[in-house]
């Protein structure tokens, strides 16, 4: 069933996204300290964010990270130390859940066992006093939105967790919030059924033409359904960006290792040219970065798994490239995935496609080369200044931040 547009209008309570400039969800400079005795924990660091009307935004990051803290000061469980909320351009800050214009759906979904498919969805609507016939008409058009309109009568045992998860987006759907907040509403769903949820969830939020925020620590999620993503580390935003920014431009040391896999090589700029730089690495090898960079500075790069070729034959000379000897080879079916061990110990992992046309296969032991295009090297933008040496990097750092998130 596709939803009419006076059913949207309804829903969203707002214009389309793009046809007004206020954001749907603003904040400004929030923060959390938790205080338990002397020992004071900060969730979250100073956040400013706009999410705009009818956008699929997600917060990611690891556990600790602050992302479902954040999601909590937008629904109002949780009070921001500092900062400010704003719905729809009004201050909310200190106004309880229940008089925010926002739903939540949460992990174990919290359906009532007792009641059927149809009062589940109905139960807030009740409450609120609406009109019998439009609660059934509304609970109707939201069962058949989530394609569950023959459930109607069933009880939640007797559905799937992909089929309970889509009873709990129509209950908060259905009282037409300006936007939903979903705090990993997929981590109880084994992989084949969150992966078909996932495209589901992107129609529905088509469908109905709302905000919806996301906090999850699945990288794929965030990239397969968001329109823009926040990556969040130690209660502050590292990026804001699309999918691809974020994916193919890390602004951090901890987002290129944090979004998919990502190769992290150290080394010093040499000879800009061309638009680009030499770069010499730890082992003097020297690739091709295609940004022009200070000579003599220290410069961090990473290169995808999926950009580098390998091959036991000598690549072209205006290829990035190193040599290195094969430690682990992983077939996956569509895919090999190797580990290179370079001459000072740098590993560098590979991405091949098992295509017809492939080449090569390098097994463990071999040496080999890696090649890549000098504009796959992409230089992060971080300041190096505070590094002891550039061709001894500290470890990206993952630690869980000891909050409440």
């Amino acid at each position: 069933m596709t939803i009419t547009a006076h059913e949207r209008a309804d829903m969203s309570r707002s214009p389309i996204a793009g046809t007004d400039p206020t954001p749907a969800i603003s904040l400004h400079g929030v923060s959390k300290v938790y205080r338990s005795g002397s020992e004071t924990v900060t969730a979250v660091r100073e956040v400013d964010l706009n999410i705009e009307r009818g956008e699929f935004f997600s917060l990611l990051g690891p556990s600790g990270c602050g992302k479902t803290t954040t999601m909590r000061m937008i629904a109002g469980f949780d009070d921001p130390t500092d900062g400010e909320v704003r719905l729809t351009g009004n201050d909310v800050t200190g106004v309880p859940p229940n008089h925010r214009d926002v739903n939540m759906v949460f992990q174990s979904y919290a359906l009532f066992p007792h009641m059927s498919v149809h009062d589940n969805v109905a139960f807030g609507l009740k409450r609120s006093g609406v009109a019998k016939r439009e609660i059934s008409g509304r609970v109707g058009e939201m069962l058949d939105l989530v394609e569950l309109g023959d459930r109607a009568g069933h009880k939640p045992a007797q559905l799937s967790g992909g089929q309970q998860q889509r009873v709990a987006l129509a209950r908060a759907l259905v009282n037409r919030p300006s936007a939903l907040l979903l705090d990993e509403p997929l981590g109880a769903l084994d992989l084949k059924l969150r992966q078909s949820m996932q495209s589901e969830l992107k129609r529905i939020q088509r469908e109905v033409g709302i905000t919806f925020v996301y906090v999850t620590h699945d990288q794929g999620e965030a990239l397969t359904m968001s329109d823009r993503i926040a990556v969040m580390n130690e209660g502050i935003v590292e990026q804001l960006g699309s999918p691809a920014e974020v994916y193919e431009r890390p602004a951090t040391r901890f987002v290129a290792g944090f979004i998919g896999t990502s190769n992290l090589l150290t080394g010093t700029a040499g000879e800009a040219r061309d638009g680009g730089s030499d770069v010499r690495l730890a082992d003097d090898h020297v690739v091709r970065a295609g940004t022009a960079l200070l000579p003599g500075a220290a410069v961090d790069m990473t290169v995808r798994p999926e950009k580098i070729r390998i091959t036991t034959h000598e690549p072209d000379a205006a290829l990035s490239r190193v040599r290195g000897t094969v430690t682990d080879t992983v077939y996956l079916g569509s895919a090999t995935h190797y580990t290179v061990r370079l001459a000072d110990g740098t590993e560098i992992v590979v991405f091949c496609q098992n295509t017809s046309d492939a080449l090569e296969v390098a097994e463990a032991g071999s040496a080999v080369w890696l090649s890549w295009q000098p504009q796959h090297s992409y230089v992060l933008p971080e300041a190096h200044a505070s590094r002891p040496a550039p061709h001894t990097p500290a470890d990206p750092s993952d630690e869980e931040t000891h909050n409440h998130a």
